[in-house]
């Protein structure tokens, strides 16, 4: 078969719905534990598009981009998170989860990763620090699954 011959795509979540259930599932329980943490849906919908960002998930940013305007955040925001260090848009505790999901998702060495979940501890509880590390791990399988199945992205209606 040729580099350019086309390749149907397996969607990793029909082929195993109850796997894809199961992490489904994951994500529920994790919303549930961020509620009870007191993280708040702009939050969650910060780490969800800057962790897509980083592993350039084009359907969960379609997605998650919508979720984040709908939860209440602005376009500025969104337009710089991608450059949220030089920006004084985020909040102190906004600026640690961001910074605990960027070093979760690209997994810099022991030094560097010390140093983010050091800067992350400043701001976030401990309860707050496993919520951010879970919603982030999550969000970064569910990439993933979108980007190994090739998932579409449709245009507006």
């Amino acid at each position: 078969m040729s580099a350019t011959a086309t390749t149907q795509h397996i969607y990793l979540d029909k082929q195993h719905p109850a796997v894809w259930r199961a992490l489904n599932g994951l994500g529920l329980k994790v919303r549930e534990a961020a509620d009870a943490a007191g993280i708040d849906r702009k939050t969650i919908e910060l780490l969800n598009v800057r962790t897509s960002q980083i592993n350039g998930c084009a359907y969960c940013l379609d997605m998650h981009m919508r979720d984040a305007v709908e939860g209440g955040e602005s376009h500025q925001r969104l337009a710089v998170l991608q450059a949220w260090r030089e920006t004084v848009l985020f909040t102190d505790k906004e600026r640690a989860a961001l910074a605990l999901a960027e070093c979760i998702t690209e997994l810099p060495d022991h030094r560097a990763r010390e140093v983010e979940e050091g800067y992350a501890r400043q701001y976030l509880s401990a309860d707050e620090f496993s919520v951010v590390s879970w919603l982030v791990i999550t969000m970064n399988a569910f990439n993933r699954v979108s980007i190994t199945s090739h998932h579409p992205v449709r245009r507006d209606r």
